[in-house]
């Protein structure tokens, strides 16, 4: 009896995934809104189910990752628990109550010539997605991608293995009862970063690669990557206290964005205070923020206001902390805040308060971002509170899509034209 042959090298799973997925992107994209519906809803209805086998290899995922103490903002992210599966396994059956984009007419006219033309909503064919450290992503860009019409090839990352090994378990299962043609997820089985520079340039097979993961991953992906990429950006957010500023509103908006859930991208990371309110706002703020375990940082005149604030660096004005680190800053007013913005964000979120009509039309004009606030917390930048249902993150790039990546931003377009036999003179 012949032993069997070596293990094949990441490039070739990598290659072979794609080639598979490419097969499967036609009969994915011809499925019925009907059966796509069917399957998002026995997805949803399995995580539930699944529950605890679910939550016990994430468990696993959790504990090595305190083992290698790796960051809270990063372990946050990692972790499962029932409540979080709950609002996962909603956020499918929205997907699923979703309108379906695919075949959707976007305009249509009729030439002098007599051709009738449609522009029509299509899939991309096939999505490349790739995680770090991120489950729940896992279930988002199946369930888009089934609705959308895509096959998808998946990396995760050593970090939440476990959990994405019973996740597409039960997701698979629960596609092949509802007649999802099999093959329609492509999972990479492993970890070896050769696979990602493989599926990096995979673009016979692969149309649109999305990272979701650390500032460290996105960058290495967007500015390496052959296959065409779908920037889900960091989040550098500024949240501007201007000199009109209702007080109590600006700190409950800022107090929120920093504390409600810090290790998000759409946590605020920098608060510039008008000048001339700076001695009345900064004080009970500050305390306010010290009293939840907030570190502060700031310029001269913060430290001058404001007791135990370690002095902001350079540094503290990029660095997107992920953590309960807040940098503040004294402005002299809207156009130094705006320009303190357009060098140190990252196109993210960013916010104004302001009683100043003119004041917020004027910053939600010339501010450069995905999401731009008057008087509201920018941890409102989510698919599900912009009421666009289960999102793979948050575009900061300008084409393609921005804000939001949901249903539409992962299809394409095509013509179609319908003739009686004309010919081009």
């Amino acid at each position: 009896m012949s032993s069997p042959g070596p293990e094949p090298g990441p490039e070739v799973l990598v290659e072979e995934a794609g080639k598979r997925a490419r097969q499967i992107a036609p009969l994915i994209a011809a499925l019925p809104t009907g059966v796509k519906n069917d399957a998002l809803h026995d997805i949803a209805d399995s995580l539930l189910n699944e529950a605890d086998r679910i939550l016990e290899a994430n468990e696993c995922d959790v504990q090595a990752a305190e083992r290698k103490r790796l960051p809270e903002a990063i372990i946050d992210r990692l972790i499962l628990t029932y409540p979080r599966l709950g609002a996962i396994a909603q956020g499918v059956h929205e997907v699923a109550s979703a309108p379906d984009p695919v075949g959707e007419v976007l305009r249509g006219s009729r030439r002098p010539n007599g051709l009738i033309l449609q522009e029509v909503r299509m899939p991309l064919g096939v999505v490349g997605i790739v995680t770090e450290g991120r489950p729940n992503t896992t279930v988002d860009a199946v369930s888009l991608c089934l609705k959308a019409g895509n096959a998808v090839v998946f990396l995760g990352s050593a970090d939440d293995a476990q959990s994405n090994q019973v996740i597409l378990q039960v997701i698979g299962r629960a596609m092949a009862r509802q007649g999802v043609p099999d093959g329609a997820v492509q999972r990479i089985r492993s970890t070896d970063p050769r696979a990602l520079e493989r599926m990096m340039h995979l673009r016979e097979s692969i149309d649109l690669l999305i990272p979701r993961g650390s500032q460290e991953l996105i960058r290495r992906v967007c500015s390496t990557a052959t296959v065409p990429t779908l920037e889900t950006g960091p989040g550098n957010c500024h949240i501007f206290v201007e000199r009109t500023a209702k007080l109590d509103m600006a700190a409950d908006i800022a107090f929120n964005a920093k504390v409600q859930r810090p290790g998000m991208a759409n946590a605020v990371e920098t608060l510039l205070i008008d000048a001339p309110i700076a001695k009345q706002f900064l004080p009970d703020l500050g305390l306010r923020m010290q009293a939840a375990g907030v570190e502060l940082r700031g310029c001269e005149q913060t430290q001058e206001i404001l007791s135990r604030v370690r002095p902001a660096t350079e540094e503290d004005w990029c660095v997107p902390y992920q953590a309960l680190i807040l940098a503040v800053r004294v402005v002299d007013g809207l156009d130094e805040a705006m320009a303190h913005i357009a060098r140190y964000g990252t196109q993210h979120s960013e916010a104004i308060v302001t009683q100043d009509y003119f004041a917020g039309k004027r910053f939600c004009q010339q501010v450069d971002a995905a999401a731009v606030y008057v008087n509201a917390s920018t941890r409102f930048t989510d698919g599900f509170e912009f009421g666009l249902g289960a999102e793979l993150g948050i575009s900061t790039q300008k084409l393609h899509r921005r804000g939001p990546i949901g249903l539409r931003a992962l299809t394409t377009w095509k013509w179609i034209v319908y003739g009686e036999g004309q010919v081009r003179g």
